[in-house]
């Protein structure tokens, strides 16, 4: 095989290397720099096909006559290459002035066009001094050198600014791969400028490997790791080799004369020396090597006993938050730290979300809290990966993209390079946040290890310290709770207390005027001259004013009752007879609204009682009855006689008025005898005696239950509830106790059986 054919196989099999680049890179594009990517693909095709045009030119006749032609393609080609280089680094940065290189590339192509077809009409010789000749054939090559000069320079501007301006030691990491890039494009384009030809520029292969691996990588090796490790293995590899020679002249040189004396021997000495003392001088050169280029050095197993014994005891949350994220921050030097509760909720849709709230160390103070939704990207990761989460993954991964950008941001706004969630029972409980490391390294997968282990010992302590502190805010959420109640108990007396006095001073204040009036109104009734409009006009006065009396004398004996000086006037009274005069005097309002009353009182004794307080019980609860049944409505008085019990000694009597209308809600059951009380809205307020669901003064119950209590006795209401609809009614039950003298007489109602409709008495 002669040497041509060689060089043509070697060119093919080298631009077929650069297939594999371009796949990756293509396959890569999804990695969030789908344009860098695409640059790196068409800069490893353009080498490609040099490398082909090579290939075939060499392979020609007029290979010898054309180099000095091909080295200026070679050039034209670097010029462009340097471009898309640039191109890529700006568009892996994000950078939205790309479009300016792409103007200077343009403008350098067009000034090589008119140089090359000399639209300028430029002399042969441009420049010379009698010695040296610049020839305009050499113009070409000079702007292709001269704009190649302007990318370069621009690429190592572009890559330090960015490493300067990178929070994140990850992503300076990966910056710092495109140094060897630069390194090695101008290695290959100054050999080229120089005129020293390398068949197929096989460095360009390496330039597109190296950024193709570095742009659809997202987490690459640390570099500095890497070099610290040559390091190390080059100086333990020149202190063994320099040790074993030094020694084996040494020997050589004081031995050597001995008839006695083995080279073999002596080098096996030597090597047993090297073996003996090979992991101290490891040891010794690692550590000088660490602190030369600034690695981490921290003791491992001290650090997590450490941790273990400071935090297994506190209970603490604000000293938890200190301790626990102050050893980490002394022993691994790192410039901040952060520790969170996390407390799971669900919201008005129902979704789970995590609230992260900071543990009072000094830093978090000033942190506002954030809701992570339980099926935003953030949260997911959390719960599902329980592994830490960088920020650096954070701002770049494609699949982190899609996160709130109030959760991004509120991430970003601490400042932080790792998250470490801790968990208890399956529940996450808290969150570990730290900041980059003083030393400027990155976080490597053994330090992430340790976090991690330092999260899962922090689980049981943070627990322990969430119930405590959930106990103490429990317990100061109760004294402000009751301290609350006690305040609006307070107001609530001061304003009952005004509505008593209220009432007290309206009903005396307005009794004198309403009398004179009701006098005045009735002697002008009484008058034969009157004349028979003005009579009218007189009878709408009188019974208003007699509206106004009853409103009045209800307010009046609120007043009594909330002063405790109701006075009764006790005699003997026949209930049975009392509630039958009462029905009659509703007789009106009845027969206004249709409905039936049926009185059914079997035979009941005395009972020692007020009978005009009692007439306006009866009264009020009939009225109220009539009222809140519909038309047609059913009302019903029955009643029994209790026999003596351990609250009713000398027992009681129970009247129980019925009816058949909307009924009580049960939760409104007892506040429905409050003063003022108005079921429903205010609208349906009626001064009217009969209208249908119409409210009153919101008195008529509330004096009710006064005037019963103040008897002794007891009244509450039994419903099934409220509804407009089917009506399920209500019963009103009144129990007043017997007294003993009562218990001893002989006199008894007789039983009572009547009917509003059919206007009949059955006695018997």
């Amino acid at each position: 095989m002669n040497n041509s054919l060689a060089q043509f196989i070697f060119l093919l099999l080298l631009a077929a290397l650069y297939l594999p680049v371009i796949f990756f890179a293509i396959q890569r594009r999804d990695e969030g720099y789908g344009a860098a990517t695409w640059l790196v693909a068409f800069y490893a095709l353009l080498a490609m096909v040099m490398n082909i045009a090579e290939a075939i030119w060499r392979n020609g006749e007029s290979a010898k006559d054309g180099t000095a032609a091909f080295l200026e393609v070679q050039t034209y080609l670097a010029l462009t290459l340097a471009a898309v280089l640039i191109l890529a680094l700006q568009t892996f940065l994000k950078r939205e002035a790309w479009w300016i290189w792409v103007a200077v590339w343009a403008l350098g192509m067009l000034g090589l066009s008119l140089i090359l077809t000399n639209a300028l009409q430029l002399p042969d010789v441009l420049w010379t001094n009698g010695e040296l000749i610049f020839h305009r054939s050499r113009l070409g090559t000079s702007w292709s050198i001269l704009g190649w000069l302007i990318f370069s320079v621009s690429l190592i501007l572009a890559i330090a600014n960015a490493n300067r301006e990178a929070s994140q030691q990850l992503f300076r990491n990966r910056l710092n791969y495109w140094w060897p890039i630069i390194f090695l494009m101008f290695t290959n384009d100054i050999l080229l400028f120089s005129g020293i030809q390398i068949t197929g520029q096989p460095i360009r292969l390496l330039i597109a490997a190296l950024m193709a691996y570095v742009i659809g990588t997202h987490n690459v090796p640390d570099l500095k790791q890497i070099v610290r490790r040559v390091m190390v293995y080059i100086l333990i590899a020149f202190t063994i080799v320099s040790f074993y020679v030094g020694g084996f002249l040494l020997l050589q040189a004081i031995f050597g004369n001995e008839p006695n004396f083995s080279p073999l021997l002596a080098g096996a000495s030597i090597a047993l020396l090297v073996a003996l003392f090979f992991s101290p001088i490891m040891a010794l050169i690692s550590r000088n090597v660490n602190k030369w280029v600034k690695g981490d050095q921290y003791d491992t197993s001290h650090t997590i006993h450490e941790y273990s014994e400071s935090i297994s005891n506190i209970l603490e949350m604000d000293r938890l938050a200190s301790v626990a994220v102050g050893i980490i921050l002394e022993a691994m030097q790192i410039d901040r730290g952060f520790l969170f509760l996390v407390d799971a909720s669900d919201d008005a849709n129902g979704h789970r979300v995590y609230r992260l709230r900071s543990a009072r160390t000094p830093e978090e103070r000033l942190v506002v809290s954030v809701e992570l939704d339980e099926n935003g990207v953030i949260a997911s990761y959390f719960t599902r990966e329980q592994k830490a989460l960088l920020q650096y993954d954070l701002d770049l991964l494609p699949a982190m993209q899609a996160a709130s950008p109030l959760e991004k941001n509120w991430f970003s706004q601490l400042r932080a390079e790792v998250y470490l969630p801790i968990f208890a029972k399956k529940q996450w409980i808290g969150l570990l946040a730290f900041g980059s490391k003083l030393s400027g390294n990155r976080y490597s997968k053994e330090d992430l290890t340790i976090l991690g282990s330092h999260a899962s010992q922090t689980a049981i302590a943070l627990e322990n310290a969430r119930l405590v502190d959930n106990l103490v805010r429990l317990n100061y959420d109760l004294r402000q709770t009751r301290h609350a109640l006690e305040k609006n108990n307070n107001d609530l007396q001061r304003i009952d207390q005004a509505k008593s006095d209220f009432i007290s001073i309206a009903s005396h204040e307005l009794r004198t005027p309403l009398t004179i009036i009701k006098g005045y109104t009735e002697m002008l009734l009484e008058d034969p001259n009157l004349d028979p409009n003005f009579k009218k006009s007189m009878n709408g006065i009188h019974e208003g004013t007699l509206r106004l009396h009853e409103v009045m004398d209800s307010m009046f004996d609120i007043a009594e009752i909330d002063a405790r000086s109701l006075k009764l006037h006790i005699q003997s009274v026949d209930v049975s007879q009392l509630v039958k005069e009462v029905c009659i005097e509703q007789a009106g309002m009845l027969k206004d609204r249709k409905q039936s009353v049926r009185i059914n009182l079997p035979l009941l004794p005395h009972v020692k009682a007020d009978p005009n307080l009692l007439k306006k019980l009866f009264h009020h609860l009939v009225r109220n009855a009539g009222k809140f049944t519909p038309n047609n409505g059913r009302i019903a008085v029955t009643g029994r006689h209790i026999t003596g019990i351990a609250n009713l000694p000398n027992g009681a009597l129970e009247i129980i008025v019925s009816d058949t209308g909307v009924g009580v809600d049960p939760n409104f059951r007892e506040i429905i005898f409050t003063k003022f009380y108005q079921p429903g809205e205010l609208k349906n307020h009626s001064s009217s005696k009969s209208r249908f669901k119409g409210n009153g003064a919101g008195l008529g119950l509330a004096l009710s239950k006064g005037i019963v209590e103040a008897h002794g006795g007891r009244i509450f209401v039994e419903s099934p509830g409220y509804d407009e609809i089917n009506f399920p009614g209500s019963h009103f039950h009144v129990i007043l106790p017997l007294s003993k003298t009562e218990g001893e007489e002989e006199r008894r109602s007789e039983p009572l059986r009547f009917d509003m409709i059919q206007k009949e008495v059955e006695a018997g």
